[in-house]
């Protein structure tokens, strides 16, 4: 079975994220996709051929993980933006959010805070299944950061492929863009 890029292109025309950023946004995204399914096809043949023990198999397993978490990244990206609605009050999730940080504008300003440090990568909120603590988390790469058994709910790109089209160096124009756009509903379904 191989993935299918999922299409976004109902995000177009979204405030604050120009047509050329998307679509440029879109084509990354299904380069993942196919890279992703491409490594997978490698791998299962030499699975098959009997090439376990080789240094082609233990790079391209490695490979794995960067092209597999940039498209599922993505797509946890493209599927948690598209409404401008704030997060209601009463929702389960604000509710969280304010017990885990003590407001929800707490939260909101150190993930922005997060956004907004030097380097390329993500700024995820994860919900700790064990526990049920919300976390912010900076991923530093596609493959690296991730918290073992948590639960992603929402997540921000922060590569320059993401906002440097429209906003250049400023990336907090960005993040205030992203914030106005975020699918609340989305993020809701993905909360344990």
């Amino acid at each position: 079975m191989s993935y299918q890029a999922k299409d976004y292109s109902g995000l177009l025309g979204m405030a604050g994220f120009s047509e050329t950023l998307l679509k440029n946004h879109f084509t990354l995204y299904q380069g993942y996709v196919t890279n992703t399914n491409k490594l997978l096809e490698i791998i299962d043949q030499l699975v098959k051929e009997g090439k376990t023990a080789t240094p082609e198999l233990a790079e391209l397993k490695r490979r794995l993980g960067w092209e597999w978490n940039g498209m599922r990244l993505h797509e946890y990206y493209f599927e948690n933006l598209g409404h401008q609605k704030s997060l209601s009050s009463e929702s389960p999730l604000y509710k969280k959010i304010v017990d885990n940080f003590g407001s929800y504008e707490l939260w909101e300003k150190e993930f922005k805070a997060m956004g907004t440090m030097r380097g390329i990568g993500w700024v995820a909120l994860y919900e700790d299944t064990i526990t049920g603590k919300l976390i912010n988390f900076w991923i530093n790469e596609h493959d690296v950061g991730h918290p073992a058994g948590a639960n992603l709910l929402l997540i921000m790109d922060v590569f320059e492929h993401a906002y440097m089209i429209d906003y250049g160096l400023k990336k907090a124009d960005y993040i205030e863009a992203f914030f106005k756009n975020i699918n609340w509903k989305a993020v809701e379904t993905r909360l344990k």
